[in-house]
């Protein structure tokens, strides 16, 4: 292999890359060594073929001479071996570029003086023939009338095409409307027939039950009404017990309003019992109840701060249980989307009561695993409630310490942790407590 190498004076780069450093520093050294034989040899042929001829002789000393490196040794270069020499198949598409670009400016060169020998034929052959001259300008015209005939034979083609879509379009749009009209009929008609089928289906049932009682679908029916009642009357017992047991605790642990007793007696009230629905439609107009004050829903920010001034600042609303401060979890008139950003701050377990912006009530803001959730506190009465539920409380303070043991909702989970304060820096309820 090295003997095939010297005689050629070429290694192909992938062999080359096999090799160790020490390797191809052997290589290299064996290639000069070549390369200086082989010009030695071409000198000695060189200086006999000059004797035989009887030409003046050449210097003897003539000799091949190295270029030397830093170090001293042969300087040696290596393509492919520098980080910014170019691969051999770079070299080869440049010096490929460098000839066709070569080759395609002589071609339009040639190609060029070609041209303005033609021209510089016919312009002299115009000046020196006015006939020329006016038969050029007429096949000109000519040839102007012929683009312009045919551009408005397109444009024709292309108008009469255009009608002939809008036509087939509308005759398309017609036959889809006549088969929607006649699917339509045949739907109706089917519907019809399923309905006289129906009818007849269930006549025939009728007939049955009255001849048989016992039929097995009937029986069905009854036994799936059974197990619906009793469910229901399960449910049912589950939440009397389970409102039972939390009014039984609060009273014993004292957190519960004399609004409350006096509301409710020694024994705790069951939760009425649902009266059947009136499906009937009526046209009478529906008055309420004298007596009866409902919470309004929707409310201006000044009138809000006023009923908060006027009604809920003689309660201490927002008070700590001691009344000597305003508690932590009270928030002024802020919307549920800064509640939100206050408590996602926080995390699970926090909460704020913050009063409302659309009603005068208050808004009970918790931030559990799944996402912040909110629920209404009715202050109507001098006293406070979530909305929905029966126990009262007589002030905030007290709500937040019953629902700090007892969860807000009967599925768990939803106990009052940890307080929400204020922003460093600032009061969100200063409008509430400052008259102007």
């Amino acid at each position: 292999m090295l003997q095939q190498i010297l005689t050629d004076g070429f290694i192909d780069p992938e062999l080359l890359a096999e090799l160790n450093e020490d390797q191809k520093q052997t290589l290299f050294f064996k290639m000069r060594e070549e390369q200086v034989r082989r010009w030695k040899e071409r000198d000695a042929k060189q200086v006999k073929k000059e004797a035989g001829s009887k030409r003046p002789k050449k210097d003897p000393a003539k000799a091949v001479s190295w270029m030397k490196a830093s170090d001293g040794d042969d300087w040696v270069w290596v393509m492919g071996d520098h980080p910014d020499d170019q691969s051999y198949d770079q070299i080869c598409d440049g010096i490929m570029a460098q000839r066709a670009a070569l080759q395609a400016q002589q071609e339009a060169e040639e190609l060029r003086a070609k041209k303005e020998a033609e021209l510089e034929k016919r312009f002299s052959a115009v000046h020196l023939d006015p006939e020329l001259v006016l038969a050029a300008k007429e096949e000109e015209l000519r040839e102007k009338e012929e683009e312009l005939r045919e551009e408005e034979a397109r444009q024709a083609a292309a108008k009469e095409q255009l009608r002939l879509m809008e036509e087939l379009k509308k005759k398309e749009e017609t036959e889809r409307l006549k088969a929607e009209e006649q699917l339509r009929r045949l739907e109706e008609e089917r519907a019809q027939q399923i309905y006289m089928d129906l009818k007849d289906v269930q006549r025939s049932r009728q007939h049955q039950d009255k001849d048989d009682k016992e039929d097995k679908a009937w029986q069905d029916s009854l036994r799936k009404s059974k197990v619906a009642d009793q469910r229901r009357r399960s449910i049912a017992k589950q939440t009397r017990e389970d409102y039972r047991r939390r009014s039984v605790r609060a009273l014993e642990q004292g957190r519960v309003s004399s609004v409350a007793k006096s509301l409710q007696g020694d024994k705790p009230a069951l939760p009425p019992k649902p009266k059947p629905r009136n499906l009937t439609v009526t046209s009478d107009v529906i008055t309420q109840k004298p007596g009866v004050r409902r919470t309004p829903s929707c409310s201006s920010h000044e009138r809000i701060i006023q009923w908060f001034r006027d009604e809920q600042l003689p309660l201490r609303a927002g008070f700590q249980r001691d009344q000597s401060r305003i508690a932590t979890w009270f928030h002024g008139i802020i919307s549920r989307q800064d509640a939100e950003d206050l408590l996602s701050e926080r995390g699970p377990g926090y909460f704020l009561i913050r009063v409302s912006e659309r009603i005068l009530g208050y808004v009970l803001s918790y931030c559990s695993p799944d996402g912040c959730k909110h629920f209404l506190i009715d202050a109507t009465d001098n006293c406070y409630s979530l909305l929905g539920d029966q126990l009262r409380f007589s002030s905030l303070g007290e709500l937040v310490e019953y629902h700090e043991v007892e969860a807000l909702t009967p599925s768990g989970g939803e106990q009052l942790l940890y307080a929400c304060g204020q922003r460093g820096g600032t009061v969100d309820y200063a409008d509430l407590f400052t008259r102007v």
